[in-house]
């Protein structure tokens, strides 16, 4: 790595302003690209975070996104390394909700990985971050390299074929959800009373809504 390519290190990704991701991503004129788990912190922090992608995509930026396979072994096993056990899985089928709405617009691309993460990225054109994942410890505590393309082999280049050699082995998501999505119970109407009920209660109407 060359002092061209490192713009910051951040001891934790929450330590990374707001306004830098922002920026990075609303910069972004050819690629867009991350590769996370979950990453919910991308819509919870930028409420627009989809708009943001599809304005950049309108505008010929090619966007793609990888999410973790909420079913996978690579998803169980960090979580039980985090000692948030099924919280990841659900992270990650809500982050799978949250890019719903992204499938099958014009250039941008969403899939679903089963890889080891060792490090999540975020690339925007030719600037990086990357949020490396320590044992034990979950993603917004774990140090953030800021890094820009050297336009020479380096640091830069090495996270950007990983996200290249993760999407090969990635499985595009379909529109609908590929878990079931459990049906809207009904419940029966509760039936009048008679006469013969106890304790005694008020006569219905006629109404079937009065009982």
């Amino acid at each position: 790595m060359t002092h061209e390519e490192l713009v910051a290190v951040y001891a934790r990704r929450s330590d990374v302003p707001l306004g830098t991701w922002r920026s990075m991503f609303e910069r972004a004129q050819e690629a867009i690209e991350v590769l996370v788990y979950a990453a919910l912190f991308l819509h919870e922090q930028i409420p627009d975070w989809n708009d943001l992608l599809r304005a950049r995509a309108a505008a010929g930026c090619r966007v793609r996104v990888l999410i973790g396979a909420p079913d996978s072994e690579a998803v169980r096993v960090r979580g039980g390394e985090e000692r948030f056990g099924h919280g990841i899985e659900s992270r990650c089928r809500l982050a799978r909700l949250h890019y719903a709405p992204l499938v099958g617009a014009k250039g941008i691309e969403v899939a679903q990985h089963s890889t080891v993460l060792y490090n999540s990225v975020y690339r925007a054109d030719d600037e990086l971050l990357a949020n490396t994942h320590v044992y034990g410890a979950t993603a917004y505590a774990n140090p953030v390299f800021h890094l820009r393309n050297g336009h020479a082999p380096g640091l830069f280049t090495t996270y950007a074929e990983s996200f290249d050699a993760v999407w090969k082995t990635a499985a595009p998501i379909r529109k609908r959800p590929p878990w079931p999505v459990p049906s809207t119970t009904t419940i029966p109407p509760r039936p009048c009373p008679t006469a013969r009920s106890w304790p005694p209660v008020p006569p219905c109407s006629t109404r079937r809504d009065d009982c």
